[in-house]
């Protein structure tokens, strides 16, 4: 259950940060002036805007979700820095610490993030499975070489008994 809870809690954080992004990649005018208003360069919209969505994305789906996770953290922690700095409004309090609660968030991902659903978990899984298939195949293949030494001991060993009957004409079990 927990496993669930925590694949939903990532895919609803990455949907803020995608749903936050798209506006500025469609119409970034809006964006840009609130850039401006913090002594920021406008034209930031749209590389922000993009960078939302596709960290969001990425954090949904689990890729790399613990530099996105870290990333998106370092933003969200910038965007009360710049923009939610005047804690005497109660509305920028608000919004600061609504922002400062999704970096606790994003810094549960970082956390645990890698340990559940995910496109870095199934690679990590698979290669853990090819690494065990590979060790299998290695130990396979050296019960192969001792067999195969064990029988070759075994004819060498069976050859000189038969030179000894061979030699041992009378059968007394001395050659001579």
């Amino acid at each position: 259950m927990s496993t669930i809870a925590a694949i939903i809690g990532r895919i609803l954080i990455a949907a803020l940060f995608v749903l936050a992004g798209i506006p500025k990649i469609i119409d970034p005018s809006g964006a840009a002036q609130m850039l401006q208003s913090a002594n920021l360069p406008g034209n930031l919209a749209q590389p922000v805007g993009i960078f939302e969505v596709v960290a969001g994305l990425l954090l949904a789906l689990g890729f790399m979700s613990r530099l996105v996770s870290i990333l998106l953290f370092g933003f969200t922690l910038l965007t009360v820095f710049f923009f939610h700095n005047q804690f005497g409004d109660p509305l920028q309090a608000a919004m600061a610490l609504k922002n400062v609660a999704i970096a606790g968030g994003l810094l549960m991902v970082f956390a645990y993030g890698h340990m559940v659903w995910g496109y870095d978990r199934m690679r990590a899984a698979r290669r853990g499975e090819r690494e065990a298939a590979d060790a299998n195949a290695r130990a396979h293949d050296a019960e192969l070489r001792a067999a195969r030494a064990e029988g070759r001991a075994e004819a060498v060993e069976g050859a000189r008994v038969a030179r000894r009957r061979v030699l041992d004409r009378d059968g007394d079990g001395h050659i001579g």
